[in-house]
């Protein structure tokens, strides 16, 4: 045993030690991985020491859920409405792209946190406060939130890592691409894609802000 494994198991078990060794191991293997048992052989110990610190698998799920959550900007209650709103889906698809399981798990629970209210609320408060109506505030966050996971969804799905990967994969389409049968995504690819400027950040910001501006139009409606 090698002094890293000793100094973690005589570190106590708690349950924020519990959760962010749970997260790490989603991280490296996915969600479909993690289990009681890999989890305790990680933290050193057996599974069953686990419960005393979560009450279940679903409450292991909730609490990193939690800490996900946690991660994402939480704009000031005073920030103006369209910068608190950029800011936060920025936030959420960089945490996304970090933790590429919390897209489908945070969108699945049914016990939200703290953390996640307290995210939820600050949201609804600074739309409300802006001039949407409650109606309203409840369509533009529900809209945002779909073009952020329904982005990072997509993103985290492409079989490529990289902008280098993507043009590799556009010069293989382009090579073996009949373009006069095909003329306008062969235009796509070519003129565009294939350009060393195109990257994902600017696309989603592109997305993004077309969303908020949109939504001005009904502040005050």
């Amino acid at each position: 045993m090698n002094s890293e494994t000793r100094a973690e198991r005589r570190e106590p078990l708690s349950r924020d030690r519990v959760l962010r060794a749970a997260m790490t191991l989603a991280d490296a293997q996915g969600l479909d991985a993690l289990s009681m048992r890999k989890l305790g052989k990680q933290l050193g110990v057996e599974a069953m020491s686990l419960y005393k610190h979560v009450a279940n698998k679903e409450d292991l799920l909730d609490g990193i859920a939690e800490l996900v959550a946690s991660e994402i900007h939480l704009p000031a209650p005073e920030a103006e409405w369209k910068t608190a709103m950029r800011e936060r889906a920025i936030s959420a698809r960089v945490v996304f792209s970090r933790h590429p399981w919390a897209v489908g798990l945070m969108e699945a629970r049914t016990n939200p946190g703290l953390a996640s209210l307290r995210y939820y609320d600050r949201v609804i408060g600074i739309l409300r406060q802006s001039g949407f109506s409650i109606r309203m505030a409840t369509r533009a966050f529900s809209l945002m939130d779909a073009y952020v996971f329904g982005y990072a969804a997509q993103e985290i799905n492409l079989p490529f890592e990289s902008t280098e990967d993507l043009s590799e994969i556009a010069a293989s389409i382009r090579d073996q691409l009949p373009t006069d049968e095909f003329p306008h995504f062969s235009e796509m690819i070519l003129d565009y894609v294939l350009r060393p400027e195109w990257n994902f950040e600017e696309e989603f910001a592109f997305g993004l802000d077309l969303i908020l501006d949109g939504l001005e139009r009904y502040r005050g409606a």
